[in-house]
């Protein structure tokens, strides 16, 4: 579900619309319901759901869609069907029931199939033929000034998950190599805490099969044979939450200068990212720049299966942050398959299910302790 702080796109028409929606989405939908929703004369919010199956009733996700559009403050909304009409009309009746239940005005009805679109509103054969009206949402005058002002429509949804989805060949190898070293370097760091000695709130060992308890246990267990570090509170933790600190830090000013984590770079935040201060410390750092983005999408794709959890939520954050919900949608959807526990990912996702508006996490996360209270600020609309 996203929110449309973006360039603005002139729409005049249904086809306008129609060929606007894979750039207010990001992909091209295909088998969707799309709800595009207006406050005055301002596209302000899209939300895509799939197709129900055969057989399965449109109702309850058809009022859980109208709840979620209603939440955004908006006055008005059009409904778009993707697919062919036997799967889009009833849910496209169900979707335009719900809306008007929750008091929006239905502005219009559409279904779009196979390059064309019908109007279930538009009786009137000039403007709305019986056998649709044909559109090319690339050669369009819309999709022209969309792509002229930056803004990217992806084939489809899959080819958007593609680009959170983790890297492999020679730079897994290369990561795999990089987070045994980062395990063994952060069990070095616990133990020597407390004169070279391993304290008593850090337990170093090699992994069993239950996953350790503690703040390291919001991922999955690591490769065989590495370290397991569980830290608890003290001079570990103290040595720990500023070894990550110092190490979200120094991300942050490589992204900005435009330069890449190295392996052991990526590595060594992953690892830092499992104990919950050092997690928090990065949210605190993160909003809806692209350079967080950016940052948080490569450490995403490189990290280890089970070290996905604090960048793909942190990324799921910035994207939501900028409005841009599908690829915050994908990011959760990568972690939560793996780790549908994890703590962050559970609340992210919540939120975009509800349709919650960014700012309603102002403010979030609250830092204590060693650190001063940082508030996150309402970004400006651009």
């Amino acid at each position: 579900m996203n929110s449309t702080e973006r360039p603005r796109l002139s729409v005049r028409s249904p086809g306008d619309l129609v060929a606007a929606v894979p750039y207010l989405l990001g992909f091209h939908p295909a088998d969707s319901i799309v709800v595009v929703a207006v406050r005055g004369r301002r596209v302000v919010f899209a939300a895509r759901g799939d197709l129900p199956g055969a057989g399965v009733d449109p109702a309850p996700a058809a009022r859980h869609l109208a709840e979620v559009v209603a939440r955004q403050e908006v006055d008005a909304a059009t409904v778009v069907g993707y697919g062919p009409a036997a799967r889009v009309t009833g849910t496209v009746d169900a979707v335009g029931d719900a809306l008007d239940a929750a008091g929006l005005t239905v502005l219009d009805a559409l279904r779009v199939t196979d390059g064309r679109w019908w109007s279930y509103l538009c009786a009137e054969p000039t403007c709305c033929p019986a056998d649709g009206t044909p559109y090319d949402p690339v050669a369009s005058q819309v999709g022209a000034a969309a792509v002229f002002a930056g803004q990217v429509a992806l084939p489809d949804r899959a080819a958007l998950a593609a680009q959170v989805s983790a890297l492999d060949g020679p730079v897994r190898l290369a990561m795999r190599r990089a987070t045994a070293r980062a395990r063994r370097r952060l069990a070095v760091l616990a133990g020597a805490s407390v004169d070279g000695a391993p304290p008593e709130d850090v337990t170093v060992g090699v992994p069993a099969d239950v996953p350790p308890t503690g703040e390291t246990s919001a991922e999955g267990p690591p490769a065989e044979g590495d370290p397991v570090v569980v830290v608890g509170s003290g001079g570990a933790a103290r040595a720990v939450r500023a070894a990550g600190v110092a190490a979200v830090r120094a991300a942050f000013r490589r992204q900005r200068r435009g330069e890449r984590l190295d392996d052991d770079e990526v590595a060594w935040l992953t690892v830092l990212l499992t104990h919950i201060p050092v997690r928090d410390h990065a949210w605190s750092r993160t909003d809806g720049r692209d350079t967080d983005i950016s940052l948080w999408t490569d450490v995403l794709r490189r990290a280890e299966p089970d070290l996905i959890g604090a960048p793909g939520s942190l990324l799921a954050f910035a994207a939501w942050r900028a409005g841009h919900g599908a690829l915050a949608a994908v990011a959760l959807e990568r972690v939560l398959t793996a780790h549908p526990d994890h703590s962050l990912a559970v609340i992210l996702d919540d939120a975009l299910r509800r349709g919650l508006a960014p700012s309603e996490l102002d403010g979030w996360p609250v830092v204590t302790g060693s650190s001063v209270l940082r508030r996150r600020r309402r970004r400006p609309r651009r």
